[in-house]
């Protein structure tokens, strides 16, 4: 067990290494293009967050975005396609968050490329759910920044619905807070296909 002691510390350190050299390989490919609506739509997200598998198959993208210091936790940003209906899931989400007295989520909408985006944020005490069947594990000074896009295409002159897709951003305040910026940023940088 001893010999193997070194062996595993040098490994573990290759590991780390290998971690830092791929991050930074990632950095310098460049801002992610992300498809939205079979590509008839994209956004692009920044070089700094990390593009990861996503959890579950209806979920399309996820980053991890690096937690700020003092976190340990990153941020977790998905986007996907769904139903259900602006208003039914903002409720949803603001039921996610016990909000200390007094403070309630902030619900804008405005126009961009040519298509309505719903832009919540809400901060709180979040019920984190691994699964629709997991117990809620309750994780305090926690935020969310989540846009709405209600996209259509325009044909022969014709609104033609392609879906609404939902972008979710949330993790420790602190953590979501360095990334604002860059989260209205990708929003802004909403486009459709030419």
């Amino acid at each position: 067990m001893r010999r193997l002691f070194p062996a595993i510390l040098a490994l573990a350190a290759c590991f780390a290494q290998s971690a830092a050299v791929a991050a930074a390989e990632d950095a310098k490919q460049g801002p992610h293009s992300v498809p939205l609506a079979g590509g008839k739509m994209s956004m692009t997200a920044p070089a700094t967050w990390t593009r990861k598998k996503p959890k579950v198959r209806f979920i399309e993208h996820e980053f991890a975005l690096a937690a700020a210091k003092g976190d340990t936790t990153d941020g977790r940003l998905t986007i996907m396609q769904a139903g259900g209906g602006v208003k039914a899931n903002v409720a949803r989400w603001q039921g996610q968050f016990a909000q200390p007295k007094g403070q309630t989520a902030k619900v804008s909408k405005q126009e961009i490329a040519g298509q309505t985006v719903h832009l919540i944020d809400i901060a709180g005490t979040y019920s984190d759910r691994r699964g629709p069947f997991a117990p809620a594990v309750k994780r305090p000074d926690y935020r969310m920044l989540a846009a709405i896009i209600e996209a259509q295409a325009t044909r022969n002159g014709k609104k033609v619905p392609l879906g609404t897709y939902y972008i979710k951003l949330y993790g420790p305040k602190k953590t979501i807070a360095s990334h604002e910026k860059d989260f209205e940023s990708m929003v802004k940088s909403l486009k459709q296909a030419k």
